[in-house]
């Protein structure tokens, strides 16, 4: 019965040491998902602010289109 009952201990004990390995693992896991999110977040707000700095040009644009496309009217007509 004691070898038994140490044979279940040793058991738990390694089934303990491997989950808190697997732990560890997720652990760094998650810390590699974190950087990559943070650096996903910089590169977003880099981003946004070329966008911004661009919807001036992008209005500029529109607004020549939209000329355009009355001055072609304007032709035909």
């Amino acid at each position: 019965m004691a070898n038994y009952l140490t044979g279940k201990l040793i058991a738990t004990n390694e089934d303990y040491k491997l989950l808190e390995n697997m732990n560890k693992l997720t652990n760094l896991e998650y810390l590699e998902m974190k950087d990559i999110a943070v650096n996903i977040s910089g590169n977003l707000k880099d981003l946004s602010q070329k966008y911004a700095a661009l919807q001036p040009y992008l209005d500029q644009i529109t607004l020549i289109e939209e000329q355009v496309a009355a001055l072609r009217q304007a032709a035909y007509k």
